[in-house]
């Protein structure tokens, strides 16, 4: 039967049948040589974090963010108020005006004086001594003016701003919280967003910057890459027995913070045995190919290589396959 399929085969390539000649062609199984890919899973993190402190003690009367909120360098996230502070300002203003009344006299007192020198109806010693009273409350409206600048500054450091673009991870408070000078209100992360992935350490003197990375589909849905992305950082300190790198790619600004991806690195070279996948077929979740002698062997399936089947167990060198779609 077999011997008549085979000369069926021939005649149709004779004929000029499309493909048929070639589809029965068998393929003969020699090892290559491949560069060894690891995968591993990776963690979506910010280049960076910072927080976003209370500078003045007081109460938080407003608070404008939420966690996931984008916010911009200088936009106002929230605002404590220092009652202390508000009656400090009415009692210098108040201070000023008694101030700027009391600079009022005085300048009228040194008019007079200038006056009544000019004509020797006064000795120097009253011109001097009105002259320097009226620089005094300059001075002392001067110094009023320096504590009203303070307190006005202070209140407006009660505006807490984002300290750069970015995205809130947490927010730590509540509205009516008392706060303190240096407190932590919210956590912010900034928009430039890295693939930090783990190695086992064995692989350390494998990955060097620049190495470039395949990236799985976001979700974990599959094993297949869709893109690559390439090695920013290697850490020199390793965590727990691994090697911490940094991933650069495109397309995860709308990633969560922590969110993870399957990513693959090279890590050395090995041999391994490539098939075309029409070689390659399966029965019951078990993995087989067809020798040329029409024996069927079961095999341990890879990952796949540029089109082709990785064949980790169940071929040796110089095995001739058919195509499983041809075999009877």
């Amino acid at each position: 039967m077999r011997s008549v399929l085979l000369a069926l085969a021939a005649l149709l390539g004779l004929l000029g049948v499309p493909g048929a000649a070639r589809a029965a062609e068998p393929f003969v199984v020699r090892p290559v040589e491949v560069t060894d890919r690891k995968v591993v899973f990776a963690t979506v993190e910010s280049v960076d974090r910072t927080v976003a402190r209370a500078r003045i003690a007081g109460t938080l009367e407003e608070l404008a963010i939420d966690e996931g909120d984008t916010v911009t360098e200088g936009q106002v996230l929230a605002r404590i108020d220092d009652p202390k502070l508000r009656l400090e300002q009415v009692a210098i203003e108040a201070q000023l005006k008694a101030l700027e009344a009391d600079r009022e006299l005085a300048r009228i007192e040194l008019e007079r004086a200038r006056t009544l020198r000019q004509r020797n109806a006064v000795p120097q010693a009253r011109l001097d001594e009105a002259l320097a009273n009226f620089r005094v409350i300059e001075a002392r409206i001067a110094a009023e003016e320096a504590r009203r600048d303070v307190v006005l500054q202070q209140l407006e450091e009660g505006k807490v701003r984002a300290p750069v673009d970015g995205r809130v991870l947490r927010v730590r408070v509540t509205e009516g919280t008392v706060m303190l000078p240096g407190e932590v209100l919210a956590d912010i992360a900034t928009e430039q967003y890295i693939l930090r992935a783990r190695l086992p350490e064995r692989h350390a003197r494998f990955v060097a910057e620049g190495d470039t990375v395949w990236i799985g589909p976001r979700g974990l849905a599959s094993d297949e890459p869709v893109g690559k992305g390439k090695i920013v950082k290697v850490y020199p300190e390793l965590e727990a027995g691994r090697v911490v790198v940094d991933i650069e790619a495109s397309g995860i600004g709308g990633y969560f913070i922590g969110e993870r991806a399957r990513v693959a690195l090279d890590t050395g070279e090995r041999t391994v045995f490539l098939v075309p996948p029409e070689y390659v077929g399966q029965r019951f979740g078990v993995d087989y190919v067809i020798l040329e002698s029409g024996e069927e062997v079961v095999v341990q399936r890879g990952m796949a290589r540029d089109g082709r089947l990785e064949i980790l167990a169940g071929l040796e060198a110089g095995d001739r396959l058919l195509p499983v779609e041809s075999h009877p």
